[in-house]
């Protein structure tokens, strides 16, 4: 019988040393990376190198690995009429001493900046109406294409029992969460993974198949701070949030911005509860 899979140890990148990832990614790519450009996030360092392109490196579980796998920018690189880096060369190594695997992806370097400074917005970025154009077709896009893969918002395989966990523990008077349409999605399009003012969208570690509208919801969300946007999203993407499995999606976000975990100083917080109950009396009259 084998043996149950060795958890891996919490690790933030942001304060966990990375030098010798930084050496690795350097003599296997043949490039001098800038370490004044290294930009940490909880699981992931980025950095520009001296032949003008980014490196992102991602440290992942076995676990995840064994329920997704591990080379979502490589699998994306094949998406038609996604607006992306384009993708060069993967390197793969395993930690020696925990059960982890480091995934580090070159891309194009992309001038300009994510929208915005971390997952939220609160300031209207005054986005362009092309690149709201091209929001659209990148996600229409998207959406009309197959994967085996299941998306991993928050680094969890959405799966209908997630999203009836997730909705309910918030949101016990809403009726059915039966999900009855699934895409393609990005599956973490926050405002930290879009870029202006030129559009494209970053970080492609967590796509796969995921319900309708997921994408357009968690923008939505995460820009409900700047009511103006957050009607923007939601204009643009009406179609998604305004079907059934859009709504659910919606719902969803709201749950995780004022569940368990909520916090008393997000900006999001008293517009998502605001939502939430149009959300749900507009799900118990479907």
């Amino acid at each position: 019988m084998p043996s149950p899979m060795r958890s891996a140890r919490a690790v933030d990148l942001r304060v966990e040393p990375v030098d010798d990832v930084l050496d690795r990614v350097e003599r296997s790519f043949q490039v001098r990376v800038d370490r004044d450009t290294v930009i940490r996030k909880r699981r992931s360092v980025g950095m520009r190198t001296d032949r003008n392109t980014w490196v992102r490196a991602e440290r992942r579980s076995f676990q995840r690995i064994a329920e997704q796998g591990g080379n979502g920018p490589e699998t994306a690189a094949v998406l038609r009429g996604v607006v992306m880096p384009r993708w060069y060369a993967g390197l793969t190594w395993r930690d020696e001493h925990e059960p982890v695997m480091w995934r580090a992806d070159e891309t194009d370097f992309l001038a300009g900046a994510p929208v915005g400074q971390a997952a939220l917005l609160i300031e209207d970025p005054r986005l362009t109406n092309t690149w709201w154009t091209e929001l659209n077709a990148s996600l229409d896009a998207l959406a009309s294409q197959s994967t085996p893969r299941i998306a991993t918002p928050d680094t969890e395989s959405i799966t209908q029992d997630l999203v009836d966990v997730a909705i309910r523990q918030t949101f016990p008077e809403v009726g059915s969460l039966t999900v009855d349409e699934w895409a393609a999605a990005h599956a973490d399009l926050t405002w930290a993974n879009v870029m202006g003012p030129q559009f494209s969208i970053i970080d492609w570690e967590d796509w796969g198949t995921a319900p309708r509208g997921l994408d357009a919801a968690t923008l939505w969300g995460n820009a409900l701070a700047v009511p103006s946007v957050a009607d923007r999203v939601w204009h643009e993407r009406r179609p998604d949030l305004e079907s059934r499995s859009g709504r659910l999606m919606a719902l969803f976000i709201c749950a995780k911005i004022i569940g368990p975990y909520a916090h008393e100083a997000d900006p999001r917080l008293q517009p998502a509860r605001k939502e939430a109950v149009r959300l749900v009396q507009d799900l118990q009259s479907s």
